[in-house]
């Protein structure tokens, strides 16, 4: 007996995991790709007086930026100025710059 099939059923399967590959890379890495290269574009234009939030939940304005030389590599360190405190944190640490930096998520109800 002549086995015809079994051909016609890796094709299916290549066919298949291609199709399962593309909709990983246009739903998950794709988007995330976007994601990196908006957040990196958005701190390259911090400046002073912009209103951020930081990954930790502090809101406040920027009041200084500047470069530091940390162990041959220079890191830029953000002040900002919440209230009466002032925090310095990475400039990779800030998640919201502009006016939606203050605005609340979606209420949960």
């Amino acid at each position: 007996m002549l086995q015809t099939g079994s051909g016609s059923g890796l094709s299916v399967l290549v066919l298949q995991m291609a199709a399962i590959g593309l909709v990983f890379y246009f739903l998950i890495l794709r988007p995330s790709g976007q994601a990196r290269k908006r957040h990196a574009e958005l701190l390259t234009k911090l400046k002073k007086g912009d209103e951020v939030m930081t990954s930790g939940g502090i809101i406040g304005r920027v009041k200084e930026i500047k470069e530091v030389d940390a162990e041959g590599l220079k890191e830029f360190r953000v002040t900002v100025e919440s209230g009466t405190a002032s925090v310095v944190v990475e400039r990779s640490r800030i998640v919201r710059v502009g006016s939606s930096a203050a605005a609340p998520g979606p209420a949960s109800s």
